[in-house]
């Protein structure tokens, strides 16, 4: 409890004349991130959207045809 006690009594340290005075700045730059992150997953959503489903080979179709022989062969 004197522990408890001793650390309430502490006074804040940081009462400067310009203690929170970052917070506007720093409330700009969470918004200016937060605006690019969003703009960003915004554009690769657009771009995934382009891709096809697979990128597997097509399998090529079997034909009935015969192959066709060289000239010369």
């Amino acid at each position: 409890m004197l522990a408890v006690a001793l650390l309430a009594d502490d006074a804040p340290r940081n009462t400067g004349p310009d203690f929170g005075k970052a917070s506007p700045f720093g409330l700009v730059i969470v918004v200016l991130l937060l605006i690019g992150t969003f703009a960003l997953v915004w554009s690769m959503n657009r771009h995934l959207r382009k891709l096809p489903k697979s990128f597997d080979q097509p399998e090529p179709e079997q034909t009935t045809e015969e192959p066709k022989s060289e000239p010369g062969g």
